[in-house]
């Protein structure tokens, strides 16, 4: 519930620390924050910014793809990753930056019983289903690329799944003993659908620009390759490009048309990378 997180928050107008008041957030500067019915609150600074990210076509597809199992493998790893990560730190808070539906924050949480879970997104359709995943997980709509209204090292664990993200912000937020993690697509990811479907292809450099972005807020621990193979029916198909950065780039119509012309099921490769940061600069 947003009221688990509210501890964490600040204010994005004045960074002021926020309480909860019935229903709405407020700060000892007098701005405040409506929740929600939905659960969510809103810390949009309203400065020239809006939320845009994934519309509610993508999140629902990106829902139905997830909770039918074929990321599993990546649940797992960044729930076990999370789960190492805060050995020994009982109460805190679990951050998930791009968050999307909380699919993989829900799961994390399922192995840490004692920790909290903050999910942000720049999509309020996002924030809405966030705000459900699970019952210690409070959900909050901002702009990722702008400062997050989050205090100072406030955080534990951070992560980010194959979402964009700002390394000073994170380090920010981070405790000096905290954990980052990082999940991104390899070149290989999804490869048999790239031609047919013409999806955007991964960069064959995007581990050396992911390194170039951290650098010199966070040092990296360690490096995992997780790959898998997926047997996906057109309906799996149509779910998973209809949450991805290609769902912006073609029609429903001329996506279905693409997808009636592969075969039924299709193996299909899942493969990424899991990166574990620390941070590598003091508070």
């Amino acid at each position: 519930m947003l009221s688990d997180v509210v501890a964490v928050l600040a204010c994005p107008h004045c960074a002021g620390s926020l309480t909860q008041e019935d229903a709405a957030l407020r700060c000892a500067a007098g701005h405040s924050f409506d929740i929600a019915r939905q659960g969510y609150v809103s810390l949009l600074s309203g400065s020239g910014t809006a939320a845009s990210g994934d519309t509610a076509e993508m999140v629902a597809a990106r829902g139905r793809f997830l909770d039918a199992g074929h990321f599993a493998p990546l649940t797992s790893a960044v729930g076990a990753a999370v789960a190492r990560a805060r050995e020994g730190r009982p109460g805190e808070c679990v951050l998930d930056v791009g968050a999307g539906t909380g699919h993989y924050l829900a799961a994390a949480l399922e192995l840490c019983p004692d920790a909290v879970g903050l999910a942000v997104d720049a999509s309020k359709a996002a924030a809405r289903r966030a705000a459900h995943c699970h019952t210690r997980v409070g959900s909050v709509l901002a702009d990722t690329w702008q400062a997050l209204p989050i205090k100072d090292a406030s955080v534990s664990v951070a992560m980010t799944v194959f979402a964009p993200r700002g390394a000073d912000e994170l380090r920010r937020v981070l405790r000096s003993d905290g954990t980052l993690l990082v999940l991104t697509p390899t070149v290989r990811h999804l490869q048999e659908l790239v031609a047919p479907l013409e999806l955007l292809h991964v960069d064959e450099r995007k581990p050396e620009r992911l390194e170039r972005t951290m650098s010199p807020a966070f040092t990296r621990r360690s490096q995992t390759m997780l790959e898998f193979v997926m047997s996906l029916r057109h309906s799996d198909l149509d779910a998973l490009v209809g949450m991805g950065p290609s769902a912006w780039h073609s029609s429903a119509a001329v996506r279905a048309e693409r997808i009636a012309a592969q075969p039924e099921p299709m193996s299909v490769t899942g493969s990424v990378l899991l990166s574990e940061y620390q941070p590598s600069t003091p508070d």
